[in-house]
């Protein structure tokens, strides 16, 4: 016995990574249905071997179903999340509406996976933003063995962050630099991406971090240890696909760095690949349509007693997003509903 699925979002970037991975992992689906806003009704998207027309969100009924997996945006979901949760099916959210209120749990798989007994409050279950997602997978089972005090970290985040338009918008502009008469103009960001690096991810705050920044912070604290001392830096880069990371460590204990290798080979969710030698790390490009989050340049940090570097890098549109909204599912399916 499967479950009936709703994802919400279908035509999108996120909505069709999950399509994909609820069948590459082979989610026990009894029915599933794609749902968009109106303009979309109709569009087609693949489920498997299955080709879904998607429906008219505004009109769905959501009675029946086990689980809404949303990939919209913060209003869209302030209107239909709360619906579908009252109609009794469980809302796994992908936007940053939920993650900050204290009876939505906020869940990655390997890192909280016991929160998921939260969700009943508001039958809904927040996924964390992808730039939190792969840096906790990393830090958590460093954490549990020396207790983690402090992270620095440096983001590299792809434009698929941004959404299609955003894509293309690096694509064209891409093209104009190498065509002058193209003479494209920027839409999606404040400057130009192509060739070029923008230390500016979502709005700016009083304090002069962004959101984005401030997101990781509080994320990490909720998802880990509110103990941990985070400062971010958040940095889109000319990469289509993938998002990077350069995380500075300090812990209670020391922590060895061949200890930190071996502890992070056997950590769920994990691929280590750290050869001192041309080559031998991942890059983002390298990480695209994988599930595992990837850490390279495993070294210790000799300017603190207790201090270690990594570069973590994962496929944002997969653990950052949709892989962990069906791995959510998963937990889900396999510590409440027992269905499949």
């Amino acid at each position: 016995m499967g479950y009936r699925i709703a994802v919400v979002g279908a035509t999108g970037n996120v909505g069709r990574e999950m399509l994909s991975i609820l069948d590459e992992r082979g989610f026990p689906v009894d029915e599933i249905v794609a749902l968009a806003s109106r303009k979309s009704q109709g569009t087609e998207v693949s489920f498997g071997e299955q080709t879904l027309k998607t429906k008219d969100l505004e009109q769905f009924d959501f009675t029946g179903w086990d689980i809404a997996l949303f990939a919209v945006g913060s209003e869209a979901t302030k209107v239909h999340a709360p619906r579908a949760a009252k109609a009794g099916c469980i809302v796994i959210d992908n936007s940053s509406l939920y993650r900050y209120d204290a009876d939505v749990p906020l869940i990655v798989p390997e890192v909280n996976p016991d929160a998921i007994h939260g969700y009943a409050k508001k039958n809904i279950i927040a996924n964390p933003n992808c730039s939190t997602a792969q840096m906790v997978v990393a830090l958590k089972p460093l954490h549990d063995r020396a207790r983690i005090k402090r992270v620095v970290v440096s983001t590299y985040q792809s434009v698929s962050g941004s959404g299609k338009e955003a894509i293309d918008e690096l694509w064209d502009q891409t093209k104009s630099i190498y065509n002058p008469v193209d003479n494209y103009q920027a839409k999606v960001y404040p400057k130009q991406i192509a060739f070029n690096v923008i230390p500016h991810i979502d709005s700016f705050m009083d304090s002069g971090d962004t959101r984005e920044e401030w997101k990781m912070v509080v994320e990490t604290k909720k998802i880990v240890d509110p103990k941990i001392k985070v400062t971010a830096t958040c940095v889109r880069v000319p990469v289509f696909v993938g998002h990077s990371e350069s995380i500075n460590i300090e812990t209670e204990d020391f922590l060895d760095e061949d200890e930190a290798r071996d502890i992070l080979r056997e950590a769920p969710g994990v691929m280590v690949v750290d050869k001192r030698e041309d080559g031998g790390y991942i890059t983002p490009i390298e990480s695209v349509g994988e599930f595992a989050t990837y850490v390279s340049r495993i070294r210790q940090d000799v300017t603190i007693e207790n201090g270690l570097n990594l570069w973590c890098v994962s496929d944002n549109l997969r653990k950052g997003a949709a892989l962990n909204a069906v791995q959510i599912a998963e937990l889900l399916g396999r510590e409440v509903l027992k269905k499949g």
